[in-house]
This record gives C-alpha cells, structure tokens and sequence, in this order.
C-alpha cells in the first residue's frame, strides 16, 4: 500500500484522497481507472473493432461500474451519475449524441469538477488521453491501454484527420505503431480469452 500511495501521488502531484484512487488502477479484467490525473475510468468494450461501430458504453458496461463503484461508497443519483457519499466526488457517464459523432467530443456537454471522473470506453477514454498529453506522453499511456483494453484505433484514426493541432498530426502517424503493439497483446492472455461485457460466447 504504501508503494501505491507514492505512486499515486508522484502522479497527480497531491496526496491521493479519492476512493477510486486508492483501489485503483485496476479494478478486474473490465475496469481500469487510465488515468489519475485526468480522472478518466475505462470500461472494457470488445477485441475487436470495424471503424464504423458505435462508440458507446453499453447497458452491461454501464451496469459493471456501478457495480464497482458502489462498495467505495458510490451511489447512483440519476441514470449518468454517481455520488460517493463522503467526498462528494462524482462520476459521470457522458451521454452519446448523435450517429457519426467523433469519440473526442464525447465530454463536450459534460462538464465536470477538477475531482470528479468521466466513466468511458477505451476509444474515448484515449481521446481524451491525445487531447490531455504531449505526443510522446500520450502515446506511452495509450500503450499501456491497449495492452489490457482495446481502442478503435481505425475510427480514432479516421478523425484525427480533422483536427489540425499539432498532437492530433503526430498521432496520426503512430496509429500503425499501436495498432502492431495492440494486435500482440490480442493473441497472448489475458486479453486472448476476454469476452465482452454481457457476452455468453
């Protein structure tokens, strides 16, 4: 524990208070809190992607965190909010807008406090990584990502070519480097024999 008080710290640049700070990063095969800093909690969608899928938290998704988060003192205070009871931390569940719409503008009507946390799917959840971090800082937090849950690279990719700063440009040349690095992780365990969230077979 003590190690992981350091960590966390050293992170985020104060002493960690929040629950979901202190249990992470991970929390099972389907749960991993990406990000300490900009509060980002990633739930496993899927293996693998075609770039035109929907990008959205499913009902099983959804359900599994708040499965999670509810013994760290969590509850939920409407169907895209939860409330831990003592810090007042929240979680929110961004809502999808609209077909077609880019991954990285999922937070757009969402906004939320400097402690509160986003819950998202990878895809998402590494946007908002490319938009929060310098290219190289970025690409190093979104290989560790990719290595416990897959993104969309391919519908990341395809709207990154319509953004015009600096990060996005160089992105765009790294999305063959991460697509070999996640397509190795994706033939050895643990990723080789996950299921998708509310999937039998």
């Amino acid at each position: 524990m003590r190690y992981n008080l350091l960590v966390n710290a050293n992170e985020t640049g104060r002493a960690p208070t929040s629950p979901i700070i202190l249990r992470g990063p991970d929390f099972g095969p389907h749960m991993f809190l990406a990000d300490q800093k900009l509060r980002l909690i990633s739930i496993f969608d899927d293996l693998f992607y075609d770039r035109s899928d929907l990008d959205i938290l499913s009902p099983s998704m959804r359900n599994h965190a708040v499965s999670m988060l509810n013994p760290l003192g969590f509850k939920q205070i409407s169907g895209t909010v939860l409330e831990h009871s003592a810090s007042r931390e929240r979680c929110f569940i961004p809502k999808f807008h609209a077909l077609g719409s880019s991954p990285f503008h999922i937070t757009l009507y969402t906004p939320k406090n400097e402690d509160d946390f986003y819950i998202l799917t990878p895809t998402q959840t590494a946007c908002q990584i490319i938009d929060g971090y310098s290219h190289d800082l970025a690409f190093e937090k979104i290989e560790t990502l990719v290595k416990k849950q897959p993104i969309n690279l391919r519908k990341i990719s395809d709207h990154l070519e319509k953004k015009k700063n600096c990060t996005h440009r160089l992105f765009a040349s790294a999305i063959g480097e991460l697509l070999s690095i996640q397509n190795t992780a994706l033939k050895k365990e643990p990723l080789r024999s996950r299921r998708a969230l509310g999937r039998i077979l």
